[in-house]
């Protein structure tokens, strides 16, 4: 059996994984991390735990803190390549230990067509990051761009008169609200599709979407996609079963 935790800025994600499938999962708020001790109830003892942290040494330490008396955890930090995945970032080490799972997770994915092109891999969550993996699996560059309720905040946070607004897409908005929702959520589509105009185009070419906030641009990207919900967890699980 083996665990991975996700712990990202908003949430720390985690799921129970057979070898085969995913038999639970949960998430708790990254500011309760001092509570994660009460979620180890359920989980199967000898477990391999596996994790990655973007939510800093706090977090991670009260992780650490929570497990160290049942499990020991591996922890998957960026390096220069790892399950097939080779890392060109200028300094690999620097590169998110969330994003690096997701790129081992999108390459571990069996192709949905005919072909196998690049990928776009896409985490949609408190940051958004669009990242391409080319076809012989080198990870060749990525984008990061707030995410769609960060735009938001922002907005609301350092004007005087916009609202925190949980409006409605629209292609021609007419209201602030959905003028708001329309420009935060156009930011990330045109993000992506211009990020996908890059890829070679050749057969199977496609985007890989994840993270909390999916759902919200899913509809509206005109390009080659497919969702995948817990990409950061599967390249965990990828991890693990490679060491």
């Amino acid at each position: 059996m083996i665990i991975a935790i996700d712990a990202g800025n908003t949430r720390i994600k985690w799921g129970v994984h057979d070898g085969q499938s995913w038999v639970g999962r949960g998430a708790l708020l990254t500011t309760e991390a001092a509570e994660f001790s009460a979620v180890l109830d359920d989980w199967p003892e000898k477990a391999v735990v596996v994790a990655c942290n973007v939510a800093g040494a706090g977090v991670e330490a009260a992780i650490v803190g929570a497990l160290e008396s049942r499990f020991d955890v591996h922890w998957l930090r960026p390096a220069a390549a790892a399950c097939g995945v080779r890392n060109s970032y200028e300094q690999p080490e620097r590169l998110g230990a969330d994003r690096w799972a997701a790129l081992i997770g999108a390459r571990a994915l069996e192709w949905s067509g005919a072909g196998s092109g690049e990928r776009l891999v896409v985490c949609a969550g408190t940051a958004t990051t669009v990242d391409r993996l080319d076809t012989e699996g080198v990870f060749r560059g990525g984008i990061i761009l707030p995410g769609f309720d960060l735009m938001r905040e922002s907005l609301a946070r350092n004007t005087a008169q916009l609202p925190l607004a949980d409006g409605h897409f629209r292609a021609e908005p007419r209201n602030t609200v959905d003028a708001i929702a329309s420009g935060c959520l156009q930011a990330q589509i045109g993000a992506v599709e211009r990020m996908y105009s890059t890829l070679a185009g050749g057969p199977g070419a496609e985007c890989v979407l994840t993270g909390g906030a999916a759902h919200r641009l899913l509809p509206h990207l005109g390009i080659p996609c497919r969702h995948v919900e817990h990409l950061v967890l599967d390249g965990l699980v990828r991890f693990a079963t490679s060491q």
